[in-house]
């Protein structure tokens, strides 16, 4: 039998009780839950299976709406901004965050389907970026490094992905966790918890789950914001739920869905991203990880449609918030 060792960052403080680390089998992290396996034969039976979808995608016309401006960076009210599929730009208590930043094209080769609502260099005085994962439709080194040349910002990221981002930044000064161990921070209005998800990580055929993957809460000013990466549907938000009384807000993702047998372990689909904020209790959802990349075989727009008829027939417990890619979302 293969032997199990713990990892995590004992520097850090970690919630949970009794947690010893993430297991690691062979220097490979593992979901303790959910054993992530045939990757290689459902990635085989994605590409010979017909898309059913494939008439109402090409047909596709719809795209999000992006808002062109700067002004989502300028004033000192707590905000949310959506930059498109991952990323978010936020501003708590005066301190300015980006989340998974990915401003051009995945790579510079994936096409993209929605524009940033600014250039990226009129980002300024960013003081964290938060990376979830190593995914390059996560963590992308081009826009890293571009972000990097005007802010000297400190990375919060998962068990060994700051090791490859550093090897891109410099001098970078970066925190990575473990599930439910918390950042240190200088802000006494801030806090910052790396949590679960059901999903994986690599950046090459190599390197699988060689990097932690994960969600982030985040507490500030009295409020809760929880933003779940990438994940399959599980039982991580309701215990994260459980963990973190009164949620404000739960961003989950609602694209790159199908077909199921493919997607269903790492994401969610626009139903199961319903469940998991119903899990999770939180009084507004934010939709993410759709529109701005084509990744699976749903067309680009299902999403969108799904959620909007979900919300007219009353199918959703609490407010749903989707916002325009630039729209300047305050709290």
């Amino acid at each position: 039998m293969p032997q199990i060792t713990y990892s995590r960052n004992e520097k850090l403080n970690t919630i949970l009780q009794d947690w010893k680390g993430n297991p690691v089998i062979n220097g490979k992290f593992i979901d303790p839950n959910t054993r992530f396996t045939g990757t290689l034969s459902r990635a085989l039976r994605w590409q010979l299976t017909r898309n059913d979808k494939k008439a109402e995608k090409k047909s596709e016309t719809w795209r999000l709406k992006v808002h062109k401006n700067t002004s989502f960076l300028q004033g000192n009210e707590d905000r949310i901004v959506w930059l498109g599929h991952a990323s978010f730009f936020m501003q708590l208590g005066g301190v300015r965050i980006i989340i998974d930043p990915v401003l051009g094209r995945i790579s510079g080769i994936v096409p993209r389907y929605s524009e940033l609502p600014c250039s990226p260099e009129d980002f300024e005085n960013i003081d964290y970026v938060l990376l979830s994962h190593a995914h390059r439709d996560h963590c992308d080194s081009s826009s890293l490094k571009k972000l990097y040349q005007k802010n000297k910002f400190t990375l919060l990221t998962s068990l060994k992905t700051g090791e490859i981002v550093s090897s891109w930044l410099p001098g970078l000064n970066y925190q990575e966790a473990g599930w439910y161990q918390q950042y240190d921070l200088k802000e006494k209005d801030l806090r910052i918890t790396f949590l679960p998800t059901q999903h994986w990580s690599n950046r090459y055929g190599w390197d699988i789950n060689k990097t932690l993957w994960g969600a982030f809460m985040i507490e500030s000013g009295g409020r809760k914001i929880y933003f779940g990466g990438d994940s399959g549907y599980c039982g991580y938000p309701k215990q994260a739920g459980e963990l973190f009384k009164d949620i404000d807000i739960a961003m989950f993702g609602v694209g790159a869905y199908y077909p199921a047998f493919m997607m269903k372990d790492v994401h969610t689909s626009p139903h199961d991203a319903v469940k998991a904020f119903h899990d999770i209790k939180a009084k507004t959802f934010i939709p993410m990880h759709y529109g701005t990349f084509d990744l699976a075989d749903e067309p680009l727009g299902e999403p969108y449609r799904i959620l909007k008829s979900m919300e007219a027939e009353k199918q959703i417990n609490g407010e749903l918030k989707m916002l325009d890619v630039g729209e300047l979302f305050v709290l």
